[in-house]
């Protein structure tokens, strides 16, 4: 198969390191790719956002299959276009990628479809939102109705910092996407995510995973994109896996099918584990990123066969085979990080920390004269194997302290949770 892979991120040369391992492969795009898909495929310079120009490019150079990486191109309907080409394509349609690219859209489909979800109103207008807000109290949690690059979500203590999370997003602060904002109760327990392929009817679970949103130890600090990320999650039992596939999973893709609008891609639940059970905190449409990194480490078979299964309606002819034990990674993000960071530092040793289960993904990097330099706010996922959380956990920072940055940061308490609960 000659196969494009469309982003730049972590998650992109995760998978791009898996489908390289497939004997079915004979080539690998990567667009426009990073300092670590470089080496196990073709980076090439195309802009993901002209739509033309990769539906060209895949027509020159007689593409079998397209993975779509990141969220904005779908919403931005890049599947549709491919697929009018004629092309397979592994990515929902732009109508199916509003669970990400909507807040309002998918709590709509929650009522719709009966799924347990935190109570909400949507608002276009701050005085009516100051008004409700007044009404429910804190804590509460703001968030942009659009994509806001994972900064339009606000867990709000106090009424003051709703006040403000709600002017910020009707005075333009996200654009478009905080045009509409949707107020949400706050879910109480403890967050995990449930990843689904679906190609519109059939579904495969993927391992669950949990990841760290807050950029320092003890969960202290802003909210990033993912600081690190374990799978599997002891938290999600077999019980609570099997609930959130029927209370969630299955009501979400029967509904996009009923609508006319089928799922197929990669569905992901991110969920609040309460007292009640669990619980929709919100879909998106892609792998999460760091979660991939950890899941494509578990996977012992093909990459391709599931992600082909999807684009092509066949996903129930292949079922994935997993690792024992468990996959850890730890984000080395820059100094600075979520806010202003130095672009541009060198990094010396990230290629020489890669050994047999341990894998240094690259995120924000690029290679200048044979130099590895950091790009961007995530910038390695330092990821390994072990039997266990703590083995896992000891294997991957053993690879970050060999790894020369100063200009770089991570958390050194991934897994906390895993670990305390045992």
């Amino acid at each position: 198969m000659r196969v494009l892979l469309i982003g730049s991120g972590g998650r992109e040369h995760a998978l791009a390191w898996r489908i390289a391992m497939s004997d079915r492969l004979e080539k690998l795009f990567v667009a426009p790719g990073n300092g670590g898909t470089s080496l196990v495929a073709e980076n090439i310079a195309l802009d993901i956002d002209d739509h033309a120009a990769i539906v060209t490019f895949c027509q020159r150079e007689l593409i079998d299959l397209v993975v779509i990486g990141p969220e904005a191109p779908l919403v931005a309907g890049i599947a549709d276009d491919l697929r009018a080409a004629g092309l397979a394509v592994f990515g929902p349609s732009k109508a199916a990628a509003q669970l990400e690219g909507s807040k309002a859209f998918t709590k709509a489909l929650c009522d719709e479809m009966g799924i347990p979800t935190a109570r909400y109103a949507k608002f276009d207008a701050l005085e009516p939102a100051l008004a409700y807000l007044k009404e429910q109290g804190a804590p509460i949690v703001i968030k942009a109705d659009g994509l806001a690059a994972g900064k339009g979500v606000t867990v709000a203590d106090t009424l003051e910092a709703a006040e403000a999370a709600l002017r910020d997003c009707f005075d333009g602060a996200f654009g478009e996407a905080g045009a509409e904002v949707v107020i949400e109760e706050c879910l109480v327990g403890e967050e995990a995510s449930l990843f689904a392929i679906c190609d519109g009817k059939h579904i495969t679970l993927l391992p669950a995973a949990q990841d760290h949103k807050r950029a320092y130890d003890g969960d202290e600090g802003p909210n990033t994109g993912g600081m690190g990320a374990y799978a599997p999650a002891p938290v999600m039992t077999d019980a609570l896996v099997e609930r959130s596939l029927r209370e969630i999973i299955e009501p979400a893709i029967r509904g996009m099918a009923a609508r006319g609008t089928p799922f197929s891609g990669v569905l992901f639940a991110g969920l609040m584990i309460t007292a009640d059970g669990p619980k929709l905190i919100e879909f998106n449409t892609r792998f999460g990123d760091p979660e991939c990194q950890v899941l494509m480490m578990l996977l012992e078979s093909d990459l391709l066969d599931l992600l082909e299964g999807a684009a092509r309606g066949t996903l129930a002819q292949t079922t994935p085979r997993w690792r024992d034990g468990v996959a850890l990674t730890v984000v080395l993000a820059a100094n600075g990080y979520p806010g202003a960071y130095e672009k541009g530092t060198v990094i010396a040793g990230a290629d020489a920390a890669n050994s047999d289960g341990v894998q240094v993904f690259h995120a924000g990097t690029a290679r200048e004269d044979g130099v590895l330099k950091a790009k961007g706010g995530r910038v390695l996922n330092v990821t390994a194997l072990g039997r266990d959380v703590a083995e896992a956990r000891a294997r991957a920072y053993a690879a970050v302290d060999t790894i020369d940055w100063p200009e770089g940061f991570c958390r050194r308490d991934i897994g906390w949770r895993a670990l305390s609960s045992q």
